[in-house]
């Protein structure tokens, strides 16, 4: 057991190195201006590229440019405002709804706490752990679907369920490497280890990946 334990935090020490001098410089992908379009920007975010959530808050915090403009906007007009994003109706009602949440129990103020965050409309784990991570400078794992994927072929965790992959990944990722790892991954899967097409060739995590060794 301990054998097994010692080579876990050498793999672990040897991806986390091989991140940082590929992604030494990562930032957050999600424009924003204050803690409340960070939360709308990752809400929007769900099945939906960052870039395209650009693209849509651009025009869209133009428009509504306070959480009151958010609560008391018509649904369907702010329907038609985030359709790109995909799921526009959910997506649409979470906003709203979260944004007179926020008036109501919060003086307008994104919170702090897991607990409270993800008491907001639309709010999960991975939702509440940006804000965290990002706004509050929490150290946060945040599990989307590019480190949920990673994860699973480095052989770091061992599920589909992405919040037993935050606990997973907490027990064996250094605390000062929580926030950095989501956005390195990010970058990770979006420009090589790419979903149905990875450049293994290009890859230097491949002498750890427990995918490409198999």
């Amino acid at each position: 057991m301990k054998s097994n334990s010692i080579k876990t935090n050498k793999k672990v020490k040897e991806i986390l190195s091989i991140l940082d001098e590929m992604y030494p410089d990562e930032v957050c992908f999600l424009e924003y201006g204050c803690d409340w379009q960070l939360l709308f920007a990752t809400i929007l975010s769900a099945q939906c590229t960052d870039a395209r959530v650009n693209i849509i808050t651009r025009d869209l915090y133009k428009k509504y440019q306070s959480l009151e403009d958010f609560a008391s906007a018509d649904i369907e007009e702010l329907e038609n405002d985030v359709r790109p994003a995909g799921y526009y109706r959910a997506k649409a009602k979470h906003i709203k709804e979260c944004a007179g949440e926020l008036l109501k129990r919060f003086d307008g103020v994104v919170p702090k706490s897991i607990e409270e965050l993800t008491s907001l409309p639309g709010v999960g784990r991975k939702t509440a752990n940006v804000i965290r991570c990002h706004i509050y400078h929490e150290d946060s794992i945040v599990v989307d679907t590019h480190v949920k994927r990673i994860s699973r072929l480095l052989g770091l965790t061992d599920t589909d369920d992405p919040v037993k992959a935050e606990f997973e990944l907490m027990k064996i990722i250094p605390k000062d490497h929580w926030s950095r790892i989501n956005l390195q991954m990010i970058d990770h899967g979006r420009n090589i280890c790419i979903s149905g097409r990875p450049k293994c060739e290009m890859c230097k995590l491949k002498v750890c990946c427990n995918n490409y060794l198999s």
